[in-house]
């Protein structure tokens, strides 16, 4: 049985495929395209995903495309490749609902799933339960706690649809002063359609910007947490799963907690596929998605290609044992590293595949990555990747540090040391590295401890400028050489400036 999911089609479209009972790929198409093209069919990322299977259209029994989908019989058309496969429609919460619990540990749970606005919803419950999922409340739009912090994330003068990551950060920094308003505007599941007035004089003064911050993060997760009452074990899926800050306080609360790390459209393409799997085709094994590095890998030929079609000077690093040294050799003097390898991760986190990393031992590290190469805001902060077995020494953190989707707190005797990861109080965003989900990375963290005794480095997703993750060799050079980060290990090369 061999299952092709698409998702995402009216903005964030990626493909997924499953090859007899084992999730072979996910990708998507920003990634590969480095142009988003809302609307049209996830051709690149289809494409990829086959040949990361080795599967062509032919060997495709299931297409699942995940809903809201283009008007008019253009996608329908562009499926008619899929000679042999059946092709069906998957409600746009269920994917995520999908999405977010077959791939966890649990065999029994609540699923929620919250986003802005998807097939007339905003949000859903279900039970899951082995391998089925019900579904036990829905909340239509426009009674959406996504958009709320939408509204909220506009009046603090930031771009709503891409900036709220940032409110969550901003947050931690202050008080929810204004909870009262908050809960007026929230009645149980409805949001008040008036909520923009509501809100509307609270912009005026600066100094309150990160207590309205606090107040919205606080109305949800009070509001999630309503939803939740009764559970034992939580999975969230949707855009609202990516707030790291809200998976850190259900993980306080809940025995489990899953949150699916492709938790926007993107992920529905991962969800159809499942769908599919389980709701269709009636298979009983449940599959893991593992570490998400489920995106295109580039042999050592691929990789140097591109290096000597783009005319640079670069030092071949034959053994793992080199590259591992040529990283460390640069990132113990405080240099910036980018760092390139294996398959892509899916979902926009870097999880040591497609990562700049720098050292935790260099005090300007967090200036430096922000000011002269992310060009952004100073009080952002980056995640610490640690080797899983030993990430309890120096943080206390949950399960969805895996995925880099929670909030841990640094152990009071390392408090100064990771200064300058520290969001507010004792609390740092941690990436933990298992050797059996990223083997290289995680002996990278190993060596670098070796030399300096402190396994860990800072962390941060390798892109520029607002776009998604590098993808390929090309898409390195061009971030590496438009930033200031001082070297680049891609694949088996070494490159310096």
């Amino acid at each position: 049985m061999n299952i092709l999911g698409i998702g995402g089609v009216l903005n964030d479209a990626a493909a997924a495929v499953i090859k007899n009972g084992e999730i072979a790929a996910a990708v998507e198409e920003a990634k590969l395209t480095r142009r988003p093209e809302p609307g049209r069919l996830p051709e690149a990322a289809i494409a990829a995903c086959l040949k990361i299977a080795r599967l062509t259209p032919g060997d495709i029994d299931h297409v699942a495309l995940a809903r809201p989908l283009p008007t008019g019989s253009a996608l329908p058309s562009a499926l008619r490749v899929f000679t042999k496969a059946k092709v069906d429609t998957v409600d746009h919460h269920a994917a995520h609902a999908a999405a977010a619990y077959y791939v966890s540990p649990f065999e029994e749970a609540t699923v929620i799933t919250l986003d802005r606005e998807g097939d007339l919803r905003c949000g859903a419950k279900w039970h899951g339960a082995g391998n089925t999922l019900t579904i036990e409340e829905e909340i239509l739009y426009p009674d959406s706690i996504a958009e709320l912090y939408g509204h909220v994330t506009e009046l603090l003068g930031l771009r709503a649809r891409s900036d709220e990551h940032r409110i969550q950060w901003l947050s931690m920094t202050g008080k929810p002063r204004f909870a009262d308003l908050f809960s007026q505007i929230i009645h149980d599941r409805a949001i008040d359609s008036t909520a923009a007035e509501h809100l509307s004089g609270l912009g005026n003064d600066i100094s309150n910007r990160a207590d309205i911050a606090a107040s919205m993060q606080h109305a949800l997760e009070t509001y999630v947490m309503r939803i939740a009452d009764g559970a034992t074990n939580v999975c969230l899926g949707g855009g609202v799963a990516w707030n790291a800050v809200l998976i850190s306080a259900l993980e306080r609360r809940y025995k489990g907690v899953f949150a699916q790390p492709a938790a926007g459209n993107a992920g529905t393409a991962l969800g159809a596929a499942l769908h599919a799997w389980h709701g269709v085709a009636g298979r009983a094994s449940r599959l893991d998605a593992g570490s998400y590095y489920l995106g295109p890998d580039f042999t050592i030929q691929e990789v140097k290609e591109a290096l000597e079609n783009c005319k640079l000077r670069f030092r071949l690093l034959e053994t793992i044992p080199a590259r591992i040294d040529a990283a460390v050799s640069q990132l113990e003097t405080n240099h910036i590293v980018a760092w390139m390898q294996g398959r892509m991760e899916f979902g926009p986190r870097a999880l040591g595949n497609r990562s700049i990393l720098a050292s935790p031992r260099d005090p300007y590290s967090t200036e430096n990555l922000n000011t002269f190469i992310k060009h952004r805001e100073s009080s952002r902060k980056f995640a610490a990747s640690v080797p899983a077995e030993i990430a309890s020494e120096y943080f206390e953190t949950g399960p969805n540090a895996r995925h880099l989707a929670t909030v841990g707190t640094v152990r009071p005797q390392y408090k100064e040391q990771f200064r300058t990861a520290i969001l507010s109080g004792d609390a740092v965003r941690v990436h933990t590295v298992s050797k059996e989900d990223n083997p290289l990375y995680w002996r990278l963290l190993h060596a670098f401890g070796a030399k300096t005794g402190l396994p860990v480095l800072y962390n941060t997703s390798f892109n520029l400028f607002g776009e998604p993750l590098v993808c390929t060799p090309r898409d390195a050079v061009r971030s590496f050489y438009s930033s200031g980060i001082d070297a680049m290990v891609a694949g088996n090369f070494l490159l310096e400036k």
